[in-house]
């Protein structure tokens, strides 16, 4: 075998987008709602960091373009999975809801801490900060329908809907 190739793609398990169209309209409707007021690179942030916790390969590949497309660096990008080791890459804002993030998706402990969700709120206003809830929430089951269906890296290209 040739060091230089690539594994094989995997196929997907399934289209549910196909076989579900009305859940996946309504995602769509979800999604664009939760993003409203929200700044697009923070959003991207949240998107790829719950994705790494989720190992989303398909959202990982999709939202990491989309941060590129919209501005975001790839310092910043690559550092994410070490956000908090790498705090300086980051604003105070972005490192709260990076946490919040972390908090909404684990849920390790059953809840999200009370420190967790003050320091956030210290940083968005309530109405931002709902939203971005919202988003982190979306973003997670966005996940999960990628994740359980296989759905396959590497096709996207930034600027088509999802």
């Amino acid at each position: 075998m040739n060091p230089t190739e690539y594994a094989p793609e995997h196929p997907a398990r399934l289209a549910w987008t196909e076989h579900a169209p009305e859940v996946y309209k309504a995602m769509v409707r979800l999604d664009i709602a939760a993003r409203h007021g929200l700044d697009p690179r923070l959003l991207e942030l949240v998107k790829i960091r719950a994705s790494q916790l989720n190992h989303c390969a398909f959202c990982l590949d999709m939202h990491t373009k989309d941060a590129l497309a919209a501005g975001e660096t790839v310092e910043r990008i690559v550092q994410l999975s070490a956000w908090d080791e790498s705090r300086h890459f980051y604003t105070e804002q972005e490192l709260a809801a990076l946490e919040l993030t972390e908090a909404v998706t684990v849920l390790t402990d059953g809840y999200v801490p009370d420190e967790v969700y003050e320091r956030a709120a210290k940083h968005f206003e309530e109405a931002e900060l709902a939203q971005l809830i919202a988003a982190i929430t979306v973003i997670n089951a966005w996940n999960r329908f990628a994740v359980t269906t296989r759905m396959v890296p590497g096709h996207y290209t930034p600027g088509q809907h999802k």
